[in-house]
This record gives C-alpha cells, structure tokens and sequence, in this order.
C-alpha cells in the first residue's frame, strides 16, 4: 500500500509552521513531502532517499526543477514512524527532523503563502498547522 495525501486549499503563510506526524510505507525506497501553491509550483520538494542514504531538497517552477540540495543525515527508514516540523519563513525553510537535526532550504519562489500540499510513501496521521492560520478542509486520498 502506497501512502499519498493531496491538500490543494491549505492556508500557510510566512511565519507558520506544519507538524506533520506519519507513517513511511514499509517498501518505501524513500518519500516525498511537498509544499507550495500547485503541482508544478513547488517551494520545498523534500524527498528522504533511503538507497543514497541522503535528504534531498528543491524547488520547481513549471516543468523546471531547481538545483538539488542534499544532506547525508538520514535519520529515516521504512515503515517507521515520522514526525517533522516544517517551518515557513520568508526567506527559507526550516525543517525539524526526528532526531532534532534541522535542515535548511532557501524560498526559492519567493512565496508568502502556500495552498499546496503533497506526500507520497508517507502516510500521514496528523497535519497540525501552528500559528493563526486556517487548517485546511481536507480528505485524504490513499492510493494502493
């Protein structure tokens, strides 16, 4: 089972931040947590490789991808339990990891507010926004 989630009104402006709590899949060769206004408008694009043992994080406007930015920090392996905390600022992504390691990725896009949010091989059990934003009206739509 293939874990997917797709949010298309979220409301995340400059200054909030997103807990997210779930499950990897327990096949999972790695995940993908994405933010931004669309599918194609990606202002953080995070995807945990477990193969290549890294993090890598981008951005993509259109059909065009940013340079990649990659960690070794790999803290993740399949079928366990997630939490993150992503924080978005003005210029920047902070994102929390499990073991309190942080990353950082630049707002490429210039964003001030995101409506869009996507996982896959992640199955989320809790999306807590923090912060005076609205949470968004959502349904999760699991795929198999």
């Amino acid at each position: 089972m293939s874990g997917k989630v797709e949010i298309m009104n979220m409301d995340m402006k400059v200054g909030k931040t997103l807990k997210i709590k779930g499950k990897i899949d327990d096949d999972a060769d790695g995940f993908v947590i994405n933010l931004g206004q669309g599918t194609d408008k990606l202002a953080l694009h995070f995807n945990p490789r477990f193969g290549e043992s890294t993090i890598v994080c981008n951005s993509r406007d259109g059909n065009s991808w940013g340079k990649e930015q990659r960690d070794s920090h790999m803290c993740f392996s399949p079928g366990s339990e997630v939490k993150l905390i992503v924080t978005f600022e003005e210029d920047g992504f902070k994102v929390k990891l499990p073991d309190g390691h942080q990353l950082t990725f630049p707002n490429r896009l210039g964003y001030s507010h995101l409506s869009y949010l996507s996982s896959g091989c992640l199955s989320p059990s809790r999306l807590q926004p923090r912060g005076p934003c609205r949470p968004p009206s959502w349904v999760p739509t699991c795929c198999s």
